[in-house]
Formats: C-alpha cells, structure tokens, sequence
C-alpha cells in the first residue's frame, strides 16, 4: 500500500503563489526574491534603528551614552537668588558669587584678611583713633584694618622716620609736611596725625581696608 506525505509550502512561497500564480511561481523562487526582501527589510530597520539614536543624541545630549563628558553647564537656581558662577583661572583659583556676595580663595583671600583688633586702652591714640573711626559710621572691622594696617606702617609711633623715601610719622606721609593740613603740630602731635591719615585713607580708599588690601598687594597706600 502507498504512503503520502502532504507538504505545506512555506509562507514565502504561498505568497508568491497567489500574487504570481502556480505556473510562474517556480521561477521566481529560483531568483530567491522573499531572501532578498527579507535583506532589505532588515536593512531598513537597522538604518532607521542608527538615525533614531542619532537624532536623540543631538536634542538630548544627556539622553544619549555617546554625549562629551565635558557637557556640563554650570548655572543652577533653585531660589530666587542670583545663579551661581564659577570662574577658573590658570592658576587654578576659584572665585565664587551668589546673591550679591563674593567669596574669593589663594592669595587674593590672604591679603584681605585682617584679624580683629582688641578694644583700645582708654587715653591712648588708639583709643582717639577708634573714636573717630565711629564718628565716620564705620565699623570695627574698619578699624581692624587702620590698627593692622598703621602697626606695619609706624607701629603707631608718632615719630617714626623712614630714611629712604622720607615718610613720617603714624600714616607714614609723604613728604610729612601734607599733614599740615590738619595742623602745625603735626610733627610732635599724633592726634593731627591721625586725623589726616584717615582723611587722606577716607578720599582716596572709600575706608581703612580698601587702603589694606591695597598695601597688601602694592606694599604702599
């Protein structure tokens, strides 16, 4: 007795079957047309797989794992104050700002440092010069700074003489004579000294640490 086996063509040929027909089929196979088909449509996905990610990479740059490490925007605000900055120097120093206050580091810090001053002695031109410090509406970081800033001028001497550029006195003016302004006793009398140095320190500086820093950096005021 005979044995049949039925077959099932495949789907690709079943296609090509109905659209081509049964007498035109066997050719077309022969061509391999469906594996090349399938080529292309796996082609096509992998090309629209690599524009895809392309695209996304380019509006999103965070998006994507291929974006520049280097891609990092230092502004952020979560407050309604000012955003951050930061600046970077060749010197690798840093300088920072937020809400209108400035915090500076390296050598720019250091000579702008000036440790607090004790409470003057009573009766001592410290003490005269601490008044008059008040008397401008300044405060006693300003006096801080005219106490650390003539310690290293005269060491508050009345006296003192530098022999190579002729400076005199507490304020160290030069020539001394300008302190005539404030009166003739300037030579002997450290309260007109005083009064000049701080005027002089008041028009040209704003105040006793602006004319610090300034020494501190140019070593002169």
């Amino acid at each position: 007795m005979g044995r049949y086996e039925l077959v099932r063509p495949s789907l690709s040929k079943r296609i090509i079957q109905r659209i081509f027909g049964k007498k035109f089929a066997p050719k077309l196979q022969e061509l391999q047309i469906a594996k090349k088909f399938k080529l292309a449509i796996a082609n096509l996905v992998a090309i629209s797989f690599v524009a895809g990610y392309a695209m996304v990479t380019v509006i999103d740059p965070y998006g994507g794992a291929l974006n520049s490490a280097y891609a990092y925007n230092s502004t952020y605000s979560n407050t309604g104050e000012e955003d951050q900055i930061y600046g970077f120097t060749a010197q690798q120093k840093i300088s920072f700002k937020r809400g209108g206050w400035s915090i500076v580091t390296g050598d720019e810090a250091a000579a702008i440092y000036v440790a607090n001053a004790a409470t003057p002695e009573t009766g001592t031109i410290k003490e005269f010069a601490y008044e008059l410090v008040l008397s401008l509406s300044w405060g006693r970081d300003q006096y801080s700074c005219l106490v650390a800033l003539w310690e290293r001028e005269s060491n508050w001497r009345w006296d003192a003489l530098n022999k190579n550029s002729g400076a005199y006195g507490i304020p160290q003016s030069l020539p001394g004579r300008k302190m005539a302004e404030m009166g003739a006793d300037w030579v002997t009398n450290p309260e007109t000294q005083v009064r000049w140095g701080v005027n002089y320190i008041k028009n040209r500086y704003g105040a006793p640490c602006g004319a610090m820093a300034h020494s501190n950096k140019f070593n002169w005021y």
